[in-house]
């Protein structure tokens, strides 16, 4: 039995199917199109070639960021575009390791089904579109916007009242995948060819305590080390722009001798600017100033080992045993730091002698019997630092001068912290802790270093930046001046080189060295300042 068709049947499909198919077919090239130049774009990448955002350096003291043009915007909105396309796509393989076999097909393997292939080429059309969309819909992001597009995440209190020098802005970043990146969570790399950034024979203003390679070191490994931050670049130390930002301004350490250590990196990472008889160094008790006649600039150190006032206040004669400090008296000391456009500070190692510390309340310390009290290191750190804190709101103008303040500097007395327990301290260390899998265990007080950033965080009116120097400077055993330093003024002579456990120094670090990526941080702060806004909390990297 035969079913009779109906009239305008025959053979043709409705007008619904017609605008359906013409629909699908659109659909498909356009997915073609875009899936094609997605795979391009990740060959190019794969060889080196294809686009790249970067977060601009801004030289502008408005902290406004460098001019982005159009076409630099248009292509940004491409790469993320682009890259959203790759991540849901399963066609393309993850990228080999240099030691890899290779693979034949290095773009896409054996195409799925027919079904299957519909259905993920419809998904990534809706991931790529919504990666247009909302590239388009972000305020402010552009190629060179890195306070949009990739905020700097840093240990940093930010206050009312201004942004120091500059105005607005981030420190300058290359973003290789977007979001935010820690400058202080990576790995340390051996770069022959980027380390050290100036040579020990090349900087006469080195003190012998620190100038490890003519004190007898016959490795120079230790140098040549750079930190990478995980997801960014440091930016490259610019002596010449570094200046001009201090042209007619002071930078000042404060603190104890790690400080000193850390100033005298700064003036090697500088000195090489300005002709020898254009730059001089004066002491002057515990005022240390290295001036450069042709920017008008000094970078000078302090020495304030507690902050506070203290019986170890003397720079030259301060080894003593039976420390005391004055925690609520800081006027003698802040006098010297008036004026300063950049301020530094540190204090931690002058308090590890005991678990508890001594604290005056009034009198002199050269007094026979000084009346004290002992209260736990951690409470009265807690003391001097809330003192420190209370000058620096009530004498700091925010637009004027830049604050900084640097996490605890480690120590590596305790070679079974690192998985070496025959070892004698840091004596004979080479390597940096890279392939230890375990928790590294030195000894540092995180007490101390927890209080310091609470501190911190609870400054209201001048911004404070916590330069978290500490767990990366854990890994680096190999670093210290060890046996190749002074005692007491006097080079280690043969003999007591042979008793590292007596006389090896695993507190101070040789130069160039460790102190030199510290300064990497400083440099990075001044060259570019910091958006004013609470930073979130975050726990420190151990």
């Amino acid at each position: 039995m035969r079913i009779p068709r109906r009239k305008g049947a025959v053979g043709m499909p409705s007008r619904r199917a017609q605008v359906a198919a013409v629909f699908a077919l659109a659909a498909l090239l356009g997915v073609s199109v875009l899936y094609d130049s997605a795979h391009i774009a990740a060959s190019l990448r794969r060889h080196g070639a294809g686009p790249r955002t970067y977060a601009k350096l801004s030289d502008d003291d408005d902290g406004g960021g460098a001019a982005v043009s159009s076409a630099a915007r248009e292509e940004a909105s491409s790469a993320a575009a682009v890259a959203a396309v790759e991540a849901v796509s399963a066609r393309a393989p993850p990228v080999k390791a240099a030691e890899s076999a290779p693979v034949e097909r290095t773009d896409r393997p054996d195409d799925p089904p027919p079904h299957q292939q519909q259905e993920t080429e419809k998904a990534e059309a809706e991931a790529a579109a919504a990666a247009v969309t909302a590239v388009a819909a972000k305020p402010g992001a552009t190629a060179g916007s890195s306070s949009q597009d990739a905020p700097l995440i840093e240990e940093v209190v930010q206050g009312g009242g201004g942004a120091g020098h500059g105005g607005g802005g981030v420190v300058a970043l290359e973003q290789r995948h977007g979001g935010t990146c820690d400058l202080y969570k990576g790995r340390w790399v051996y770069d022959e060819s980027r380390a050290p950034i100036y040579k020990e024979s090349g900087c006469g203003f080195l003190t012998e305590q620190v100038t490890c390679m003519r004190n007898g070191r016959r490795d120079d490994n230790y140098q040549k080390w750079r930190w990478q931050p995980d997801g960014c670049d440091l930016p490259k130390f610019d002596a010449k722009l570094l200046l001009e930002k201090l042209r007619n301004k002071r930078l000042m350490f404060v603190g104890d001798s790690l400080n000193r250590n850390q100033w005298e990196s700064m003036v090697c990472l500088v000195q090489a600017e300005a002709p020898w008889d254009k730059k001089s160094l004066v002491k002057n008790g515990s005022l240390n100033v290295f001036h450069l006649q042709e920017y008008n600039a000094t970078v000078e150190f302090y020495w304030a080992p507690f902050l506070v006032e203290s019986n170890s206040d003397d720079p030259d004669i301060h080894s003593i045993s039976d420390r005391m400090i004055k925690p609520t008296s800081i006027a003698k000391h802040a006098a010297n730091w008036q004026g300063v456009d950049y301020l530094i500070f540190n204090t931690y190692i002058w308090w590890m002698n005991t678990p508890q510390m001594k604290t005056v309340h009034g009198g002199s310390f050269s007094r026979k019997h000084v009346k004290y009290d002992e209260i736990e290191r951690v409470v009265a750190y807690r003391k001097v630092l809330k003192t420190w804190s209370r000058w620096v709101e009530a004498h700091i103008d925010p637009k004027r001068t830049t604050v900084l303040f640097m996490s605890v500097s480690p120590v590596h007395m305790q070679s079974e912290g690192w998985g070496s327990p025959n070892a004698v301290k840091c004596f004979s260390e080479t390597q940096p802790a890279i392939n230890y899998t375990k928790k590294l265990e030195v000894g540092t007080d995180w007490d101390l270093f927890t209080t310091a950033q609470r501190v911190m965080r609870s400054m209201k009116k001048v911004p404070v930046h916590f330069i978290n120097i500490t767990a990366l400077s854990e890994i680096r055993k190999d670093a210290h001046t060890s046996v190749h330093t002074l005692r007491q003024g006097k080079l280690l002579t043969a003999e007591q080189k042979t008793n590292p456990r007596k006389f090896a120094d695993c507190i101070h670090w040789c130069l160039p060295g460790v102190p030199d990526t510290w300064n990497e941080f400083v440099y990075g702060h001044i060259v570019s300042s910091t958006p004013q806004q609470q930073m979130p909390e975050d726990q420190p990297h151990r």
